[in-house]
Formats: C-alpha cells, structure tokens, sequence
C-alpha cells in the first residue's frame, strides 16, 4: 500500500473533533480512532475490537499496551526509516508509557504528521524536535487492502 494512499486517508479526517473513544470520521475520535478509521478505510475490518480505556490507560500499570497492540498487528520500523504513511507511537512525557498515535504525513525539512489532539480535533502538525523526541515506536501498516 502506498504511503501516499495513506497520507490521504488520514487528511480526510482534518477537521474531525476529537472525542475520547470515538472513530467517526466528520464526527468524532480521538489518536486511536483515527488510526482505527484511516484501518478500516485502507485494509478492511479491524483485527480486534478496541477496549473501553480511560484517558490515563495503561499509565498507573505502566502497560505498554498500544506498543503490544501495534507490534501484533504492524511490522516495526527503525527509528530513522521514515515514509509517509508510517504510524507513529508516541511518550507524551519521559518515563510514561506510549500512548499518543499519529500518521507520518510529510519526510525531510517540512516533516509533519497527522493526529487527533485534545482541544485540537484532527489536525496535521509539524514534526518537530521536541515531538520527534517523543517517538516510541514507528510502524508501517500491513499490505493487504480491501
């Protein structure tokens, strides 16, 4: 699948207000539900339905559970192996586990990625220092399509 397609997938939900929980492009999510929806759009039905979470999930246990989820479902890239398109997992703070997800949109000078964001909806934002600092994980979504 080209990164392209997915770059395009994801802008198409520029615009959505964020609701915690929610996958509804035009109508509702948040970072998981947009990665749930640029899924179903581009590969088909999701390969297991997401938990009911709570905005602070996995941190009291210190779960890695969206790093778990992805590695069961993505194959994992190297930190410095970017293309648009890949998934991007993210440590809003040092310690904390990884829990904010967004789309590489653009590489190089302009890097910049989409993600649904508290306060913000569905929006593309810069890829800068401080949050590429904030990188766990990058992933690249499965092949198949619908």
């Amino acid at each position: 699948m080209s990164g392209a397609k997915i770059v395009s997938a994801a802008r198409g939900w520029i615009g959505t207000p964020y609701v915690h929980q929610a996958s509804v492009r035009g109508a509702g999510c948040d970072c998981l539900g947009l990665l749930r929806g640029v899924w179903r759009e581009l590969i088909g039905p999701e390969p297991e339905r997401a938990p009911a979470y709570t905005k602070d999930w996995s941190e009291p246990q210190g779960d890695e559970a969206l790093l778990r989820i992805g590695l069961r479902y993505m194959r994992r890239k190297g930190r410095d192996d970017e293309a648009p398109g890949d998934v991007l997992l993210f440590r809003m703070r040092e310690g904390s586990v990884a829990k904010h997800l967004g789309v590489q949109a653009e590489i190089g000078e302009g890097a910049s990625f989409v993600h649904a964001y508290t306060g913000h909806g569905v929006i593309e934002s810069p890829l800068s220092l401080p949050w590429r600092r904030r990188v766990a994980a990058r992933f690249a979504l499965p092949m198949e399509t619908t």
